[in-house]
């Protein structure tokens, strides 16, 4: 390292943003996703084995895909470039091939080419990648928030182990927070800062698993507050709130106040009212709650709560719950606000969950001694012996495709389990039933 570089790495550690200061150089200094780089994992292993083959690294913001590639950087002992697919294009990526040729021919030293946001390369710039990658002229790390599966040319993800980054959990928010408080070297260690544990547990919580935003909003405060009588810098829960732009809520993720919003919730879409319901659906997407766990709620009352009196309340439900997965927030609030509304609107019943729970006591308590014999499998040997299917009457060969005969079993003739209400398409069902049972 020349003087040059010296000057500009102790300008870096001075005056660039916290988020970027922060960013740890090793494995062991690496906060989070322990699924995919806890020790003994596969990626784990390769890195510091320095013998890592393609990867894309998948997603959401904040979440160290970037950093992860600056830790394999400085793990290796190939040759790294960093590109970013917004302002690079087909002539660097060419020239970074020509340059790894050239590291490869002359000094037996290889090349990892790691891409961000590499979903924002159009085809052909991808294309134009591929092979070199599939001969490992370059050992290519992408970066992207996007699903690769459907952003990036599925050549490049079959030649590619594609890693899924997660959010980060609160303890691994509140983890980089005091480092951040106590690093002398890349934080503020050499100032009196006193945080509230309210203040950390807050702006770790409403980071929604977002590093820069959290270290962003512990800079901010840092930054505009004025040292007390005593030369100290002290944040607390007000301080924290509106450095992070957010109003802070009561609203404990494993708290009461969070079974309470989530009761209140599932009884307005079951009573009907499409506005409460949205109401608590902005409370907690406001407060950070898991937009999949709101998504399983709304397909659980879908079923539960208007079950066959519109089906397709289902359809929507369950669309939501995969759309959210593929998308994110922001995006997410739209779709989930869409499947509460209809299955608030919708016309209710819970016959079929009454129906389910009323024969699962009966299969309980009561003693059945098997099938009916003409009901029973007939299509192996020796059925007939056993005059098993004997006497089945099959449906579709009578009029109406419908014949009266006894389906339950002796134990239980004439019970009704399902009583359909008089709501939405339930309504015809019930008359269908009704018809079908007075024969």
């Amino acid at each position: 390292m020349d003087l040059f570089e010296y000057n500009m790495s102790q300008q870096f550690n001075t005056k660039a943003p916290l988020a970027a200061r922060m960013r740890p150089e090793s494995l062991e200094d690496y906060v989070g996703q322990e699924h995919i780089i806890g020790k003994g994992k596969m990626l784990y292993n390769v890195i510091k084995a320095d013998r890592l083959g393609s990867i894309i690294l998948y997603g959401p913001p904040g979440t160290g895909k970037t950093t992860l590639a600056k830790v394999i950087a400085n793990s290796t002992k190939r040759k790294f470039v960093q590109l970013n697919a917004t302002t690079s294009g087909i002539k660097d990526i060419k020239e970074t091939v020509q340059k790894a040729k050239e590291n490869a021919g002359m000094y037996n030293v290889g090349t990892i080419l790691f891409i961000d946001e590499i979903h924002r390369f159009n085809k052909a710039q991808q294309d134009a990648l591929l092979p070199h990658v599939e001969n490992g002229t370059v050992t290519l790390i992408g970066a992207t928030t996007e699903n690769p599966y459907f952003e990036v040319n599925r050549a490049l993800v079959s030649r590619s182990y594609v890693f899924e980054l997660k959010p980060l959990t609160q303890e691994n928010i509140k983890e980089l927070i005091l480092r951040a408080i106590t690093d002398k070297e890349k934080g503020f260690g050499n100032m009196n800062i006193n945080i509230s544990d309210e203040a950390v547990k807050f702006i770790a919580d409403i980071s929604n698993g977002d590093a820069r935003r959290a270290l962003n909003a512990v800079e901010l405060a840092v930054l505009s507050s004025e040292e007390d009588e005593n030369g100290a810098i002290n944040i607390n829960i007000d301080m924290a709130q509106e450095c992070i732009q957010q109003r802070a809520l009561n609203y404990d993720k494993d708290g009461d106040n969070h079974y309470d919003t989530i009761s209140a919730f599932i009884k307005s879409m079951r009573g009907s009212d499409p506005d409460a319901a949205l109401y608590y659906l902005a409370k907690m997407l406001y407060a950070g709650e898991d937009i999949k766990f709101i998504a399983r709620r709304i397909v659980i009352c879908a079923s539960e709560d208007v079950g066959n009196a519109d089906p397709h309340a289902l359809q929507v439900a369950v669309s939501a719950a995969e759309a959210v997965n593929m998308i994110g927030m922001p995006e997410s609030r739209i779709i989930l606000a869409q499947a509460v509304t209809y299955v608030a609107c919708a016309p209710k019943s819970n016959a079929s969950y009454m129906g389910i729970d009323a024969a699962l006591n009966d299969v309980k308590n009561i003693t059945v001694k098997g099938v009916p014999a003409h009901l029973r499998d007939s299509h192996y040997s020796g059925a007939a012996k056993l005059e098993h299917g004997v006497g089945y009457k099959y449906a579709h060969d009578y009029p109406g495709h419908y014949v009266k005969q006894q389906y339950l079993p002796d134990e239980l003739v004439g019970k009704i389990y399902y009583q359909p209400t008089e709501n939405g398409i339930e309504k015809k069902i019930s008359e269908s039933l009704r018809r079908l049972r007075g024969k």
